[in-house]
């Protein structure tokens, strides 16, 4: 889950440095100490170069620019959020691999116009020499603040099975899978007392539990000083309905009709009539796959794994019974059990080299051995189907759509966290907010 907040941070804090050309690469000889956070020191160049790139970025989008001492606070406030959480990744060891670090410096360079890394590095470092590895270095602690922000942020999201239930339940939720309703609205407005509207509220529902006739209804009902206003809405998405109406009519089983609604236009009662998913499944693949599986160990070389799968696929073509060889030679033992039945699996459940393999055979073929990360395997596809995943793939839809709703706060939270069990001095005390409460 990559969250837009993240894309944002990664953006500014390399873009930024490609246009800030005025402001030195290097500290000055003396630079003084601003700030202690863990075991690392923020130098007032630090903050003078944060400052300008801050600058310049609100000036490119035409925002205001804070008092110099405020944005000072704000720069040197994320400089302390920066470090701290580089001290986590200090913590847990964690590293850039270099295949993600060029591709994540490639598109800065196509950013600012560059087709390659090495017209990139020259573009930079013609402006001030070391400028590209000075980008490179804070590209890479971007990647990994991101990396830990992501371990530790989802390991604090919780979400039950309740709590996907109940979302696909809501008007939200029922919005998000594409359900549509098709409802009939009555709406008692006018003149009369409250009183005398909610008496002919209770009347119109009374009537409209029994019939569909909303104009027969309208015109019962409708008076010199009340007026009874009746629709038939069709089908409609519910992300159409307003939402204080569509939570009503989610709870509602066909025929059915809401209570009295109480608004500022009148009182309004709905009946729904039917309700419908989006009529589009998700169908998904799959094969009824079982597999035997040789694996090397310590006393099990490569060679002798290669030799053993061989001879068992020999005894296959000439007519043995592949469950009876699953379970005897099979190393995989959840499957040996079951004479190497895997089940039914989806496309994309398997390591790649299995994946595409079953994808590939025909039914009730036996592939050749071929090789994994986990050893040699034979398999055989001994049937497929459609299956219809709709309803898993809503649920992962709804667990997506919660966790991306509960990460902003965790998020926001783990930060506070963080900086609360950090050590933190800031030296000038003009820089501290705390300090300069008046």
């Amino acid at each position: 889950m990559k969250t837009q907040k993240f894309k944002k941070l990664f953006k500014a804090s390399t873009l930024a440095l490609l246009i800030s050309t005025s402001v030195s690469v290097y500290a000055a000889p003396q630079d003084q100490i601003i700030a202690i956070v863990g075991s690392t020191a923020i130098l007032k160049s630090d903050l003078d170069q944060g400052v300008a790139e801050a600058t310049h970025r609100l000036q490119a989008q035409k925002k205001e620019i804070p008092p110099q001492n405020i944005l000072q606070q704000q720069v040197l406030s994320q400089l302390i959020t920066h470090d701290a959480q580089l001290e986590q990744v200090k913590k847990y060891g964690l590293k850039a691999d270099e295949k993600s670090l060029n591709e994540a410096v490639l598109k800065v360079a196509q950013q600012s116009g560059a087709n390659s890394l090495e017209a990139f590095q020259k573009k930079l470092d013609a402006v001030a020499l070391g400028t590209y590895e000075l980008l490179r270095n804070r590209v890479a602690e971007d990647l990994l603040i991101q990396r830990l922000s992501q371990q530790q942020v989802m390991s604090r999201i919780k979400i039950t099975d309740l709590d996907v239930e109940n979302f696909l339940k809501s008007p939200e939720g029922q919005a998000a899978v594409g359900s549509q309703v098709h409802v009939l609205h009555m709406r008692i407005s006018g003149e009369a007392p409250a009183s005398e509207l909610e008496s002919i509220a209770k009347a119109v529902r009374t009537d409209l539990k029994d019939s569909n006739d909303v104009k027969s209804i309208e015109k019962k009902f409708s008076t010199a000083q009340v007026k009874v206003d009746g629709a038939d809405m069709g089908f409609r998405p519910l992300s159409d309905i307003p939402t204080d109406l569509a939570a009503r009519v989610t709870t509602l089983e066909p025929g059915q009709t809401t209570d009295l609604i109480p608004a500022k236009d009148g009182v309004h009662v709905l009946k729904l009539l039917e309700k419908k998913s989006n009529e589009q499944k998700a169908l998904v693949p799959q094969f009824n796959t079982r597999h035997i599986l040789i694996k090397t160990s310590e006393v099990v070389s490569p060679e002798n794994a290669k030799q053993t799968i061989d001879s068992i696929y020999n005894r296959l073509k000439a007519g043995d019974d592949f469950a009876t060889l699953a379970s005897t030679y099979s190393n995989d033992p959840g499957s040996a059990r079951d004479g190497g039945s895997l089940g039914w699996v989806s496309p994309g459940m398997m390591v790649p080299e299995f994946d595409k393999l079953m994808q590939s055979s025909p039914v009730n073929e036996i592939s050749k051995p071929f090789q994994t990360q986990f050893g040699w395997h034979i398999l055989q596809v001994t049937g497929t189907r459609q299956q219809d995943m709709t309803s898993e793939y809503q649920k992962r839809m709804a667990r997506q759509i919660l966790g991306e709703r509960q990460f902003e706060s965790e998020y926001d939270g783990w930060l506070r966290e963080l900086r609360a069990n950090t050590y933190i001095e800031i030296k000038d005390p003009s820089l501290d907010p705390k300090k300069n409460e008046s």
